[in-house]
């Protein structure tokens, strides 16, 4: 059987050759492929667990430091086992559904929002080898699946019954699809430029030169849209306390808000992946150093780096969003679309 991800493939064929002599033709090649694919799972889920728990701990100490605080002080060295304490206490708690809330969807859909994510994080190579999803437009895939984000924000606010949630619904939906234009002029520039919608070819392409030194108008567009993308400061209308309470999260139950903390900082580890990709030459790096680790040292950079401006920006107002949307970042990804079109194609 032809499998496009290798790293699906190499446990196929260690799975297919132990189990020949056991099993039919049939079922042998389900059980190879169901096989490789748990162990895909099991190392996609370490990965989007370990990351979000190292960096939910960092970034509630960057924070604390920024606002004169100490932060997780007391459970482990430092403060670095209070997430397990946070953990075991949120799952603890009782799951409340509100009497007005629509049933079943209201409880559907935050898991439904964080399991697309982690399918995007099956179509986005940590490695050339390390993929489970591996095609030639994988990066269109991930953008089409994106798009679906606004559709899942505005169900979970509406389907609570709640009115600060549904406003807070709608103001994500707004700036989500506003600022999905400029983003997808960018990726389009990206991809004009390395020929392919393949990630693998992007990387490879920039083995000469990283395309933050290309279109450098583009990082910082793409870096700005990502920012109201995945809601964080100083684009975190969602969530403006002084309004809308906790926004569309408002009648989420403690289990639930455990999905949507988890939620939150693979929608970071996501957009952090996407820029290292597109711009910073990926996985690639000097031999001794494996490509795995060099990715994930750009990622944690990215990822320090929008920690830094949630503790040290202020909330935009909800005008001026779609106002630096619509009267800047979109001329400027126009401009750096043509420039890049004008320099490196033409």
């Amino acid at each position: 059987m032809d499998i496009s991800s290798p790293f699906i493939s190499t446990y196929y064929s260690m799975v297919h050759s132990y189990l020949s002599q056991y099993l039919a033709a049939a079922q042998l090649a389900a059980a190879s492929v169901i096989a490789g694919l748990v162990v895909f799972l099991i190392a996609l889920s370490i990965i989007i667990i370990g990351f979000s728990y190292i960096f939910a701990w960092l970034e509630r100490k960057i924070v604390a430091r920024a606002h004169g605080r100490h932060g997780p002080t007391y459970v482990g060295p430092f403060g670095f086992l209070q997430n397990i304490a946070d953990f075991i206490k949120l799952l603890s708690k009782e799951s409340i559904v509100p009497y007005s809330a629509e049933r079943p969807l209201f409880p559907m859909m935050l898991p439904i929002m964080f399991a697309l994510f982690v399918v995007i994080m099956a179509f986005i190579p940590l490695t050339s080898a390390f993929v489970g999803i591996n095609t030639s437009l994988g990066l269109l895939a991930v953008f089409i699946l994106l798009s679906f984000s606004p559709l899942l924000m505005f169900l979970i606010g509406w389907t609570s019954g709640n009115k600060f949630s549904s406003i807070s619904a709608q103001r994500s939906v707004v700036i989500l699809v506003s600022y999905e234009i400029p983003m997808f002029l960018v990726v389009l520039a990206v991809a004009m430029l390395a020929g392919s919608f393949s990630f693998s070819s992007i990387v490879n392409f920039q083995s000469s030169g990283w395309f933050l030194l290309m279109m450098p108008i583009g990082i910082v567009v793409f870096f700005i849209v990502l920012l109201a993308e995945l809601e964080r400061p100083p684009f975190d209308l969602r969530d403006a306390d002084s309004e809308l309470i906790a926004g569309w999260l408002v009648e989420v139950s403690a289990p639930y808000y455990l999905i949507s903390l988890m939620l939150d900082y693979t929608r970071v580890l996501v957009g952090s992946l996407l820029v290292s990709i597109l711009f910073l030459g990926g996985w690639l790096g000097p031999a001794p150093i494996p490509p795995f680790v060099w990715l994930m040292l750009k990622v944690a950079l990215l990822t320090i780096f929008i920690m830094v401006i949630r503790a040290t920006t202020v909330r935009m107002r909800m005008d001026r969003v779609l106002r630096l949307g619509w009267a800047y970042l979109m001329p400027l990804a126009v401009a750096n679309l043509l420039i890049t079109f004008m320099l490196f194609i033409r």
